[in-house]
């Protein structure tokens, strides 16, 4: 008799169970956050909207392919999502096939939030992640005779973390998985809570693996679909990004819920996460206010290539440019002189938009934000708590 070991091997496999009187608290905290980013977003100008979808798709789009080991190009990745979104004039000759492939699924995503979840919509995610890989079976279900498993260590002693379902057994899984999904949400026959339903349908999705690849990025998809479902209207959170913060809590947790389906302890990590993606994502937002604030201040009286620095800098969101801006990292984004650099970096210390710390060689830059920062946090608690 072959072993049950893991979570879709139980009999009790789809029958989720859970302590909801750990999870009601986050619910509540979910909710209260929920409505204080949308207090904040409300005071949004458009192009300030329109910046904020882009820093936000972006990043998650960034993350959640670094947490699989993928890395994308920032500046590509932004083009293709303006390109997507129809958010001003893009040059397509930059665009290579990975950003515009993943830049195409978080769009459908985002705008097509409220429609059905079908097996064609996990398969067209899946061919636009895919998009320019030869090496695997794109927009369809995986059907390798061999298991699927998740493993590390030597590849002549591999350590099995985890084992999915045989690929002959993928179909029937995902039309159990896809009628779950549709009737657990708003205005079905089993409607879920936010975090609980998200939280299922991300463990029953990578548990089930149904792709050669991609499974993570789709899963993590399927959650903002859900979220998004719930409020009502696209949601926007810092999801990937606040993952990749902790990755290795991330894959215990899925290791931990790999074998058992009272999903309890998963939903309590799972609903946490949530919200401090929340969080993030506020941060987010008030970034973007003070950003448009520092600009409305200081536009004008920056040349060209000070624009350009300061422009890359804000790149790096609300983290900051690691380790301060050097006089190198300045010439070699402006391609200008030594002496000019000097001069700029001297005239942006004296205005007070850059702060200097360090001596010669060691004397770095950082962009003082600090004079536009703090005051919107006060009155989008108030205008929101009203």
């Amino acid at each position: 008799m072959t072993q049950k070991k893991w979570n879709w091997q139980q009999d009790d496999w789809g029958n989720f169970t859970y302590d909801n009187s750990e999870i009601e608290k986050l619910e509540r905290e979910y909710s209260r956050q929920s409505g204080f980013s949308l207090g904040i977003a409300r005071h949004l100008s458009r192009e300030d909207q329109d910046d904020l979808i882009v820093e936000l798709v972006s990043n998650e789009a960034i993350k959640t392919s670094e947490i699989e080991g993928e890395f994308l190009d920032r500046e590509s990745l932004q083009s293709s999502i303006r390109r997507e979104f129809g958010l001003g004039i893009v040059d397509h000759r930059n665009i290579k096939p990975a950003e515009a492939g993943i830049a195409e699924m978080m769009k459908d995503i985002f705008t097509n939030y409220d429609s059905p979840l079908t097996e064609k919509t996990l398969c067209t995610w899946h061919e636009m992640l895919m998009s320019g890989r030869r090496n695997i079976e794109i927009g369809k279900y995986r059907t390798h005779k061999e298991p699927m498993q998740v493993v590390s260590g030597r590849y002549d002693k591999p350590k099995v973390h985890f084992e999915a379902p045989p690929s002959a057994d993928v179909p029937k899984e995902m039309e159990k998985f896809i009628t779950w999904f549709n009737k657990s949400a708003p205005g079905g026959k089993g409607p879920l809570t936010p975090l609980v339903r998200a939280g299922i349908a991300h463990i029953y999705f990578v548990s089930i693996h149904p792709f050669e690849d991609g499974n993570g990025r789709i899963g993590r998809g399927i959650v903002e679909k859900s979220l998004s479902q719930n409020m009502g209207q696209p949601t926007l959170i810092a999801l990937s990004s606040t993952i990749d913060d902790k990755k290795r809590e991330y894959y215990e947790e899925l290791a931990a819920q790999s074998t058992g389906n009272d999903v309890t302890n998963w939903l309590i990590y799972f609903g946490k996460t949530i919200i401090n993606a929340q969080k993030q994502t506020i941060k987010q937002i008030d970034f973007i206010i003070t950003k448009a604030k520092f600009f409305d201040t200081h536009k004008e009286n920056l040349n060209p290539r000070q624009l350009k620095v300061i422009n890359r800098m804000l790149l790096e969101g609300p983290k900051g440019f690691q380790g301060g801006l050097s006089a190198k990292n300045y010439r070699a984004i402006t391609k200008s002189p030594s002496a000019t650099a000097t001069r700029d970096l001297q005239d942006l210390v004296s205005k007070g938009i850059f702060s200097k710390t360090g001596q010669l060689k060691s004397t770095r830059y950082v962009l003082d934000l600090s004079p536009f920062q703090g005051k919107q946090d006060e009155e989008s608690m108030t205008q929101s708590t009203i």
